[in-house]
Formats: structure tokens, C-alpha cells, sequence
């Protein structure tokens, strides 16, 4: 293998430039040239390719978001956007493709793969929702900026005894709300894959109150609706003065933690060497600390699972 592109897809997630870095500086290392794809699988159709060095990755990995852009392309889905963005990798003689996604973007490398072209998919998605590894890239950073606003909002929760409601986003996983809420005290967390009886949920706010609690924090993931609805239906049942925060995009931007930029690293120079070794249709991962890559469509016929025993000591905690 010559020369390896490399595209990042969907949602940015901090470290996705950490990735970028390994995938470059490992390729150059066993002396293969490397394209930077822009604007994901979009920029690829329409050929947004430059050939990448040493000096096109430096000082990015502290940097958010992603230098290589991204965009969401509904042409790739078909077959002729498929078709179109093999002949610009074979226009450019790129012999294999690192996709820096979450699961859509890996449903791409997985049709390329299809069609014969070698495919290596690295995980990166806030919501920390891919089956076959641990952890995905910018979960702990996301999970990070949400438990610094979580104290932040308890603060002022105390000082007027209220409760508040704070959405976190997660699509319809809800592992960001979970460490967020084990992790910041939260006296309830509303998750897609438990879904709390709403009953619960008000009975434990009166237990609060009459042992003397003024202020409670509930995380809601936003795979289960919305944080303003299920806040009013606080309110009216129990006629405690409630408020809602919803963190929105703020959850997707920042430095990426140590973590995100050690895992980034790993995982990016992992893909380049299975690549290089003649695999392809694989997803890298991490699991137990220890590097692993699993078949694509396996994957992605997989739902990632929720550590329940972490959701059930958050409610053993949160008594």
C-alpha cells in the first residue's frame, strides 16, 4: 500500500485532530503518503483531496474539532455517490481509507468495503455508542464539559432550592448521562436503554424533601424526549419550582482531554497498521486498555451495551 486517505464523518468529537495526527505520522512513518479527504464523504465525491506531511498535523492535537471539516452527505448514500467517490480515490491512486466516525459514517466505509475498496473505520462520536470498544474518541472530553456545568448548575440550585433538569445529548444512547450523573451526584438519571417509571422518579424528590433536601439535579439523556417537557411534568407534580438546562453543542467542542488524546493516538495508528497489513472492513477499538478490531458489519449488527452495574449502584447512591 502507497499511498491512504483519511476523512472524518458526522458529528465532530474532540480528538478527531489527535487521530488525524496518528494516522498522518504513522503512515509517513512506514512511508506511505497520506490525502487528506475534506468535508467527509461529501468533499470526497467532489474531490476535496490534498496530499498530507509531517507539518500538516502539527500543533492539532489540543485543537477541537476537526481541521479536515466534516458534512453529512445523503448523494453518498446511493450507489452513484458510492461509485463517484471510488473513482476519485482511484483518480489520486489512494489505496485504502481511514474513516474517523461514528456508526453512519462507518455504514459508508462499510459500502466502499463492499465494493472492494480497503476500508478502516476509527471510532469517534461523543456518544460513546459503538459496539466493540470501551470507549470512543471525545466521549470523556463531552462527558468532562457536561460535569463541570453540572456542578456549576448546583451551585445556583442550592442557593434557590430548586430543582433542575439538565439534557445532555447522546442520541439514543445514554452512557453520557450515565457517568455524567453517577459522576456529578445526580439524584435521578433518565436513560433510553432504563427508562425510570416517572412515578419513581417524583417519589424519590418527596423522599428528598422530607428529610430536609432543598434542591435536586435530574440528567436526562436526550434519547428520551425533551428536557423542558418532562421539567413541566416535574413541576406540576410536584410543585417544586424547576428549571431546565440543555447543554446542546457545547458538549462537542473544547481541548480534548489526555484521555481522548491518548486514545485518538492508539486507535489512529492502529488503523494505518492493520491497513498497511492487508486488512480491511475493520473497526479498531479499545477494550480492557487493549487495542483491539473487529469485523465492520459485525459492528454494526451490534448494539453497543450500557454497564449495568453502573446504573444500578447511581441508584443505590442516589437514595
Amino acid at each position: 500500500m502507497k499511498r491512504i486517505g483519511v476523512l472524518t464523518s458526522g458529528g465532530d468529537a474532540p480528538g478527531m485532530n489527535a487521530a488525524i495526527r496518528a494516522v498522518v505520522r504513522k503512515a509517513i512513518y512506514h512511508d506511505v503518503e497520506v490525502f487528506g479527504i475534506k468535508n467527509g464523504y461529501q468533499g470526497l465525491m467532489e474531490g476535496n483531496i490534498e496530499p498530507m506531511n509531517v507539518g500538516s498535523v502539527g500543533d492539532i492535537i489540543q485543537r477541537g474539532g476537526t481541521i479536515l471539516f466534516s458534512a453529512r452527505s445523503d448523494k453518498f448514500k446511493t450507489e452513484e455517490g458510492q461509485n463517484l467517490a471510488i473513482e476519485q480515490l482511484n483518480k489520486y491512486e489512494i489505496d485504502g481509507l481511514i474513516v474517523i466516525g461514528g456508526d453512519g459514517s462507518f455504514r459508508g466505509a462499510q459500502k466502499l468495503t463492499a465494493k472492494g475498496y480497503p476500508c478502516i473505520g476509527v471510532p469517534g462520536t461523543i456518544d460513546n455508542d459503538i459496539a466493540g470498544t470501551d470507549f470512543t474518541i471525545g466521549f470523556d472530553t463531552a462527558l468532562n464539559t457536561v460535569i463541570e456545568a453540572i456542578d456549576k448548575i448546583r451551585d445556583t440550585a442550592t442557593s434557590h432550592e430548586r430543582t433542575y433538569i439538565i439534557e445532555v445529548m447522546g442520541r439514543d444512547a445514554g452512557d453520557l448521562a450515565l457517568w455524567a450523573g453517577l459522576s456529578g451526584g445526580a439524584e435521578s438519571i433518565i436513560i433510553p436503554e432504563k427508562k425510570d417509571d416517572f412515578n419513581e422518579v417524583i417519589d424519590r424528590l418527596k423522599r428528598g424533601q422530607e428529610r430536609g433536601k432543598k434542591h435536586s439535579i435530574i440528567v436526562l439523556a436526550e434519547g428520551v424526549g425533551s428536557g423542558i417537557e418532562y421539567g413541566e411534568r416535574i413541576q406540576e407534580a410536584t410543585n417544586l419550582e424547576t428549571r431546565v438546562t440543555v447543554l446542546g453543542y457545547i458538549q462537542r467542542g473544547g481541548s480534548p482531554s489526555a484521555q481522548d488524546r491518548v486514545l485518538a493516538s492508539r486507535l489512529g495508528a492502529k488503523a494505518v497498521e492493520i491497513l498497511i497489513n492487508g486488512k480491511s472492513g475493520r473497526m479498531v477499538g479499545i477494550e480492557n486498555n487493549e487495542l483491539v478490531d473487529y469485523d465492520i458489519n459485525d459492528i454494526l449488527s451490534k448494539k453497543h451495551e450500557l454497564n449495568k452495574e453502573m446504573y444500578q449502584l447511581s441508584k443505590e447512591l442516589s437514595i
